[in-house]
């Protein structure tokens, strides 16, 4: 047994070696996305299993969790060739071997003590533009994964630290961004020769076999707490199901259902009764659904260490070829859409054994919108991609967060001043959505609207979002959000797309809009207990309009009580 208090120090110590690899990418990458947003992230990974022993607090946990299928990649790679070598780095955006989508770009190093590998390091960011059918890759009408952009396997970008310069040519060839590629691949790059240096820092003051030790005792105890708080749980099966708006293909509905169970110390998830793969690009693969639910467990959980412990006492049952575990080459590229309304059923289920650990659902898609053209004399290419927030569910203690980003992650969302000065573009409005927040007793946090002006003569448009017809739902008695809504401008007036969240060949051209009006949170608890002085309040800032007041909690304004 090792001594707490040491066991705390370097606790601290090596998830501070993960937060430095996150800002050393932070600071030095050349795309927005991870530059300002801090899509990517860093951690340590066990070197037999590939399993999360460290992760990052500033990157994006959903990350963190597929990694460890993406190392566990590496290995089996690694194993086919002799094994990895000192020096050896792993490249490759594979969805279906560790992956997410083919904009997150892994990169997998192994540190070796004395012959052998300690453990392995890696970094995930999602790079601006990595080919296919649209810039910025959300191409929300792809029934392939070849028309989302380059798949890359497992491969070696530096063979026992000879970088392959071959590979970095393959790379920016098939990107409509090469400069903003290379800036991103040298920031991984660095972030992980960090990791590498503190590492051995840390294991030259301590010594290999104790901080070792440590990695084991703190999986151990995550394990240990893990199976606490599941016995804690009321015993037997509940259910919950939610619903994507449709796959961008087929104008239908798809379903996503959990029957969870609780079994003593265990934790069955079964998501036997979703709907089956699609034709479009929601999809994901297995080890996303559960990378996912790590994500919702660790909301829920929040006392439980953040490694891989936390999985050891679920069991998950995810069919073949549903649309939460798909094979090559279907496709996946909006992922995230799909992982968020799984967080939401997770939370959903959670509500109806053990509502003060749950919240209302959050708002249920990062909107990716990109404009994309030629500026200038020159006609210099540019791309800008973006995703955007809304309102985050009410919860037990209080009120959801406004204009929150999406609960997979601990991102942000990039600030209009860096996209005005980035790319032909002006944004017109950028405020808080009134009314769109679920009523409960603690209502559901905002939502936003976002109008943008195109500055250029002419630009590509293209939408990837959900929650345009299925409502983020509240909880414990809570009203559901508003529906997410996007419109854009032609010269015969407003259109909306027809499958309500999703829409590609979009053409603006200098002076018109699109308008993106984002959902807010779900309600938490009967909105007839909500708190007077809370209903004025979001009255009088106008969260809450009068009519709203009146309709969702039976609340009138003092003007109207003196008529």
């Amino acid at each position: 047994m090792i001594d707490p208090v040491l066991l705390a120090i370097l606790k601290g110590r090596l998830e501070q070696i993960a937060d430095e690899m996150d800002a050393t990418l932070f600071r030095s990458a050349f795309n927005p996305i991870i530059a300002e947003a801090h899509d990517a992230s860093h951690g340590i990974y066990d070197a037999v299993t590939g399993d999360t022993l460290v992760q990052g607090k500033s990157g994006l946990p959903i990350f963190v969790g597929v990694m460890a299928f993406a190392v566990k990649a590496v290995i089996e790679k690694a194993a086919k060739s002799g094994g990895p070598k000192d020096g050896d780095v792993w490249i490759f955006n594979d969805p279906y071997a560790g992956g997410t989508h083919l904009s997150d770009f892994r990169l997998v190093r192994p540190l070796f003590r004395d012959g052998k590998v300690f453990c392995y390091l890696a970094s995930v960011g999602h790079w601006h533009d990595v080919g296919g059918n649209v810039p910025g890759n959300y191409n929300p009408v792809a029934t392939e994964s070849f028309q989302e952009g380059m798949l890359i396997p497992p491969v070696k970008l530096y063979d026992r630290g000879e970088l392959r310069q071959d590979v970095i040519d393959i790379l920016s060839s098939n990107s409509r961004l090469p400069n903003s590629l290379f800036g991103d691949l040298n920031g991984q790059i660095n972030a992980l020769a960090l990791g590498v240096k503190r590492m051995e820092e840390l294991l030259a003051d301590y010594g290999d076999g104790t901080v070792e030790a440590a990695l084991g005792e703190l999986k151990a105890r995550a394990a240990q707490l893990m199976r606490a708080e599941i016995k804690a749980l009321p015993q037997g099966t509940v259910s919950a199901e939610d619903f994507l708006d449709n796959d961008g293909i087929v104008d239908e509905p798809l379903r996503i259902a959990l029957d969870l169970k609780i079994e003593g110390e265990r934790m069955v998830m079964d998501f036997s009764r979703s709907s089956p793969a699609c034709a479009g690009p929601v999809n994901i693969s297995r080890a996303t659904t559960i990378a996912a639910c790590y994500v919702a467990l660790k909301h829920i959980f929040g006392d439980v260490p953040a490694n891989a412990g936390v999985l050891e006492p679920v069991e998950f049952v995810i069919p073949e070829d549903s649309l939460l575990s798909v094979r090559a080459p279907k496709p996946v590229g909006g992922y995230t859409e799909t992982i968020l309304r799984l967080i939401d059923v997770v939370f959903q289920a959670i509500a109806t054994i053990a509502p003060e650990r749950s919240n209302g659902c959050a708002y249920g898609t990062i909107n990716a919108l990109s404009l994309a053209g030629y500026r200038g004399p020159d006609k210099k290419r540019w791309v800008m991609f973006s995703f955007f927030g809304g309102g985050h569910g009410g919860h037990p203690e209080g009120d959801g967060l406004n204009h929150g980003n999406a609960p997979i992650s601990t991102a942000t969302i990039p600030p209009l001043e860096i996209l005005e000065a980035a790319y032909p573009i002006m944004f017109t409005q950028w405020g808080l959505r009134q009314d769109s927040g679920g009523a409960g007793k603690s209502r559901g946090g905002l939502g936003a609207v976002y109008e943008l002006e195109l500055l250029e003569e002419e630009a590509d448009v293209f939408l990837f979002g959900e929650r345009g017809r299925f409502a983020p739902k509240g909880v414990v008695g809570g009203g559901d959000a508003a529906l997410n809504r996007f419109s854009y401008e032609q010269t015969d007036g407003e259109k909306t797309p027809p499958m309500a969240s999703k829409m590609v060949g979009i053409k603006l051209k200098r002076g018109q809009k699109v308008r993106l009006e984002t959902p807010g949170g779900g309600g938490y608890g009967d909105p007839a207990e909500r708190d007077r002085a809370a209903i004025e309040r979001d009255v009088a800032l106008g969260f809450v309009s009068e009519e709203a007041a009146e309709r969702d909690y039976g609340f009138q304004s003092n003007k109207k009580d003196a008529a």
